[in-house]
């Protein structure tokens, strides 16, 4: 019998191969699964948009008016006896990228933005601005 013929095992050349085939797979399959990521990503920080608002509308009917900064809905508020720590957002909201939600109160008016993966004004696609018309 021949040690040829009795061979186990592959060779550099196979293992190679199957390597390629692997990383070829990969290289179509990341892409999607980043672009479902981010579309996720949006989602939440839709979700997340929406109970910050109603945790503004707990504090405006608690409060008469509308926190000065959104830490207020996580902090004892020395304007509001009626709000307290115990609030309905457990921590100070960051968007699901990490960046800080957009907050601007004028007058008894507010407006509340995520500014998308980039963090930054504008930009489109996964980098664009989620504001309150397109959680309503």
């Amino acid at each position: 019998m021949s040690p040829i013929s009795n061979r186990k095992g592959m060779t550099l050349i196979e293992i190679m191969i199957v390597l390629a085939i692997i990383g070829g797979i990969a290289a179509l399959l990341l892409p999607r699964l980043t672009g479902q990521l981010d579309k996720a990503k949006q989602k939440e920080a839709r979700i997340q948009m929406s109970q910050i608002v109603n945790a503004l509308s707990m504090y405006y009917t608690d409060c008469g008016k509308n926190p000065a900064a959104l830490e207020n809905l996580v902090t004892q508020d020395a304007n509001c006896s009626n709000w307290g720590p115990e609030a309905y957002l457990k921590k100070s909201p960051k968007d699901p990228w990490g960046h800080d939600f957009v907050y601007e109160l004028n007058g008894n008016e507010y407006n509340l933005k995520c500014l998308g993966k980039d963090g930054k004004e504008g930009g489109s696609g996964y980098d664009s601005d989620i504001t309150l018309e397109d959680i309503q």
